[in-house]
């Protein structure tokens, strides 16, 4: 069995739990014998708090090459908008019996079909580099790519080094330019990694210090609210289309001789020591902390069954 599956960084899976339900329908019967067999272990998940204080280093962005971006986009739209007008007018024509030929029609459609191939390229890569501000509203996003592109903010890539992956994000942060404890907005998180291959967060800073500019480098203080989680290893997450779960021990029926396992969903908070701070467990839960691959294996292998029959 392949190592992919585990979760956190260097742990991922992309397997389907069910192909019409969440993780919590599954359930595994194992017999005391074939749980020492395959090396089961479960432990209950230990009270802990996220660190308030993380840093990392921030990068100012070039604004330059958001504004190009955003251009490219609007022009690529604007070409879009044109294309389907023509052909729409074509029609028009050809159907009165006007100056429009059939292969007149059939270069328009080609060419609108070229356009919106253009807008999802153009779409697609502006998601990768600007994620946090490609989902905003469009209004939200002019006010910040003007002010970028004015100098009345910054855009601050904050990378995480030896992360890969993010939990809950930070309330606020903190950039320290020469000693200086200058305020920034978090923005969200961002697709793409940086230079020191790690995840990232796009952060606005507004009205910041003179001669702080695009090609800094200063740490970045990353402040969350105190939160409380349970911590469980690494081996015990696993995750798939569903997002983070684990697998929890069942409390035995009545005469009942194997011992079931059930996936369930949790809510990943942050790194903490060498496992992770989740919700959606309890502290009295039996959870598979040692052979989770195992489950999973399983229970793909019982999915393939079903499919066959």
């Amino acid at each position: 069995m392949n190592n992919w599956h585990r979760f956190a960084p260097p742990f991922l899976l992309c397997a389907s739990l069910s192909q019409s339900s969440g993780a919590a329908e599954f359930a595994r019967a194992l017999t005391n014998e074939q749980q020492r067999a395959v090396g089961l272990r479960v432990a209950h998940p230990i009270a802990a708090q996220l660190p308030e204080r993380i840093e990392a280093l921030g990068l100012v962005l070039d604004a330059t090459t958001l504004v190009f971006d955003v251009g490219e986009m609007t022009v690529a739209k604007a070409a879009e908008h044109s294309a389907s007008a023509q052909r729409v007018r074509l029609h028009g024509l050809y159907e009165a019996g006007g100056g429009a030929s059939l292969k007149m029609i059939e270069a328009a459609e080609a060419e609108l079909t070229k356009s919106k191939a253009q807008v999802e390229l153009v779409s697609a890569r502006f998601a990768l580099h600007w994620g946090p501000l490609a989902s905003m509203p469009p209004g939200a996003r002019h006010e910040i790519v003007a002010a970028a592109a004015t100098g009345h903010c910054l855009l601050v890539r904050a990378d995480l080094p030896g992360r890969h992956s993010l939990g809950a994000l930070p309330a606020r942060t903190v950039l320290d330019v020469d000693g200086i404890q200058v305020p920034g907005r978090v923005l969200g998180a961002l697709r793409q990694s940086g230079d020191v291959q790690s995840a990232g967060l796009l952060i606005e800073v507004q009205n910041a210090p003179a001669g702080f500019g695009p090609g800094a480098r200063v740490p970045v203080a990353l402040i969350t609210a105190a939160r409380n989680g349970l911590s469980l290893p690494r081996d015990a997450l696993l995750y798939d289309e569903h997002g983070a779960y684990v697998y929890k021990q069942l409390t035995p029926a009545a005469g009942e001789q194997k011992t079931r396992y059930a996936a369930v969903k949790v809510t990943l908070l942050g790194p903490s020591g060498e496992g992770w701070l989740v919700d959606g467990v309890d502290d009295d839960d039996n959870i598979v902390v040692q052979g989770a691959g195992v489950l999973w294996s399983l229970q793909e292998v019982s999915s393939a069954a079903a499919d066959d029959d």
